[in-house]
């Protein structure tokens, strides 16, 4: 049997929502032992452990906040990518979004699973006290995903003016990395469109040069030996293939704890390089949630991939074949996955 080639999508922060709450419980049967290894390591911590997090009603000053969001979308994104069937379906890339990256990490085992909890859960708790900056969110698109390149101008105008940067590409979407007086008038000064633009609730200056403080430290914890070579190709922010034979261990530890913290991260490049150079059957986006949808649409859509080139083909080519397998999306789950809300499969 001729197994479909797929590329994986790892979610950032921000992508366990109100909508996600319980996704933990609901699909936890492919991973549970992993799982338990990661509340464990919580409750000897003295924290909520992420099923307790994940079973009560959302509340954003808890499931958002670095120290418990990070590992949360990290342990639904595992469930979920130990339950594609391997059997049908043959992963030839994996490429994330921000946070992702270190999901991207484990999942191409360049860091075993618990390691990347550790790198996770650090990561994400080191501004618990005082939050570096901030992010905000704005779309350059019109409502078909045409690209406003006036619009773009006018923004990246504003941006310098006020000594903000772009910290993420994202399809249709920058994302602005700066102090949070920079981002008070950022707010005010980029035209408004619809909800936007929008400040990430919990988030920090990430991926922006106000982050080498925190870059620095971690090159202090985490040491160079706990990187490997990725068993499958991994994609980072700037469009560079890892590759199972080339990777350079020291050359990932310096990329993940340096350059990754402290520059833009270029999803719509990582994504782009991986469409173009591995030519997948499917793209499959690990819950929770599909908030990275519409952006992984745009950039579909940019580079007229499979004869998409708007809103409006991609919908019409996702309601007939979908290309794109969102996870938390129950019905595109079924496609992938060989475990079944409610089914109990043992581990």
């Amino acid at each position: 049997m001729n197994r479909q080639r797929i590329v994986i999508i790892c979610p950032g922060r921000g992508s366990y929502t109100r909508e996600t709450q319980g996704y933990l419980k609901k699909y936890i049967q492919s991973s549970s032992n992993k799982i338990k290894y990661m509340d464990d390591e919580r409750n000897n911590a003295g924290l909520p452990t992420l099923t307790e997090i994940d079973s009560q009603t959302f509340k954003a000053r808890v499931h958002m906040k670095g120290e418990h969001a990070s590992t949360l979308i990290y342990a639904c994104s595992l469930i979920d990518y130990y339950s594609i069937d391997q059997s049908k379906y043959k992963i030839v890339a994996i490429i994330g979004n921000s946070m992702g990256w270190y999901s991207t990490l484990a999942f191409s085992e360049s860091l075993h699973y618990q390691k990347a909890y550790g790198l996770i859960d650090i990561m994400g708790s080191m501004m618990k006290d005082q939050i570096i900056g901030g992010q905000i969110i704005y779309s350059i698109t019109d409502d078909n995903w045409n690209i406003n390149n006036d619009l773009m101008q006018r923004c990246m105008k504003e941006i310098e003016k006020v000594g903000a940067q772009i910290s993420i590409y994202l399809g249709g979407y920058i994302v602005i990395g700066a102090e949070q007086k920079a981002l008070n008038m950022l707010l005010k000064r980029l035209p408004k469109k619809g909800n936007y633009p929008f400040q990430l609730p919990y988030h920090a200056a990430f991926h922006t040069p106000l982050l080498q403080s925190i870059s620095k430290k971690a090159k202090g914890i985490f040491s160079k030996d706990i990187f490997l070579k990725p068993q499958t190709p991994i994609i980072d922010g700037r469009g560079y293939i890892w590759s199972p034979w080339s990777t350079n261990e020291t050359d990932l530890w310096n990329y993940t704890l340096g350059h990754q913290v402290c520059t833009p991260y270029d999803f719509t490049k990582s994504l782009s390089v991986a469409i173009k150079e591995f030519s997948p059957d499917k793209i499959v986006l690990l819950g929770p949630g599909n908030t990275l949808g519409g952006a992984i649409g745009q950039i579909i859509s940019q580079l007229k991939w499979k004869n998409i080139s708007c809103k409006e083909d991609f919908v019409s080519a996702q309601n007939e074949n979908p290309f794109l397998i969102s996870m938390g999306i129950p019905d595109q789950r079924e496609i992938i996955s060989q475990f079944y809300e409610n089914q109990i499969i043992s581990s």
